[in-house]
């Protein structure tokens, strides 16, 4: 185990919302601040664990009783806008510099106070930058996503969490016609676009009387009447799939979306899982998505370094989808 060193590079000058930010997280001030880490996680009494981009690392050195721990998480909490307690135990913000934050409390854990914090590079990357780290592999595949942007192709990425498709999916919008009007749906807003037009809605919880929520599913509906040019949902996880579907099938090209997908081949088999939670049939999901989806990308992780691992399209076989995988 390697204890934290901040590297002697923090985030850059230009970040000053984000350091300014750390300063006021106690103990997890130089974790938020340093360059190089993507990921913060702490498991309660058991520790912390830091990713600089090749796995998380614990760090032997951290000691913050259960009580501190707990009033940190408040506090990130609040900062987002949100509340957290025993009445809400399970909370997800977004903080100014665009680090996502995600809590949970006892005694919904078992193991004291959790924290998943995603801190974002302070550089947007586009297709290019990330052609030359070897994510995307060969000219080829770098040809064939210029070429899904400009002939309006909805595309959909797929992987596991920490795979990559977030940065993928702002680097593939950034390469859009600079005209387009982006509006952009998240549950928890960390899309960072580099494109001049672009517009993001984030979802709301309730209130603590129970009121006020604003999901997923509504902000697609009003996406719609916001004159999209391209429609991003930035993660597909619940019964929005069919608002989603519906959207892309009424001559809303250009379209994108993330989803969790352990392989190519598990794709067809969670969005029938998810359209079933909005009350589709799987032949229902089957025909929408082959229509919809004219390209899915699926993201892999190996010991920390990110690669587009294969490419697809969705397909109908003998009535249920299915996916092509690239040169099958």
């Amino acid at each position: 185990m390697e204890s934290f060193v901040a590297e002697p590079s923090f985030a850059p000058a230009g970040d000053a919302v984000r350091l300014e930010l750390a300063s006021r997280c106690g103990a997890l001030a130089a974790y938020l601040a340093s360059a190089d880490v993507t990921d913060v996680v702490v498991n309660g009494a058991s520790g912390l664990w830091f990713d600089r981009g090749s796995g998380l690392v614990r760090d032997p050195l951290w000691n913050v009783p259960e009580a501190e721990l707990r009033q940190l998480a408040t506090r990130l909490i609040a900062l987002g806008g949100r509340h957290v307690d025993e009445a809400t135990p399970c909370v997800d913000v977004r903080l100014p510099g665009g680090i996502r934050v995600h809590a949970v409390l006892p005694p919904v854990s078992t193991t004291g106070t959790l924290l998943s914090i995603r801190v974002p590079r302070t550089g947007l990357l586009d297709l290019g930058a990330l052609h030359r780290t070897g994510m995307l592999g060969d000219d080829a595949r770098m040809r064939m996503l210029h070429r899904a942007v400009a002939r309006r192709t909805n595309v959909l990425i797929t992987g596991a969490a920490g795979s990559g498709k977030t940065t993928l999916l702002a680097a593939l919008l950034g390469e859009a016609d600079p005209a387009d009007r982006i509006v952009a749906i998240e549950d928890v807003a960390e899309l960072r676009i580099n494109h001049p037009h672009v517009v993001s809605l984030e979802s709301r919880q309730a209130n603590l009387e129970g009121a006020g929520r604003i999901g997923l599913e509504q902000l697609l509906r009003e996406a719609l009447r916001m004159r999209p040019d391209r429609l991003v949902l930035g993660e597909c996880r619940g019964a929005e799939i069919r608002e989603l579907l519906a959207a892309l099938n009424t001559g809303h090209d250009g379209g994108a979306g993330t989803l969790h997908a352990n392989s190519l081949a598990d794709v067809p088999a969670r969005l029938e899982a998810l359209g079933a939670l909005a009350g589709m049939t799987a032949e229902a999901v089957g025909r929408q998505s082959v229509s919809a989806i004219g390209l899915v990308l699926h993201l892999e992780r190996d010991g920390g370094r990110r690669r587009l691992a294969q490419v697809g399209q969705l397909a109908l076989t003998n009535g249920r989808l299915d996916v092509i995988a690239e040169g099958a």
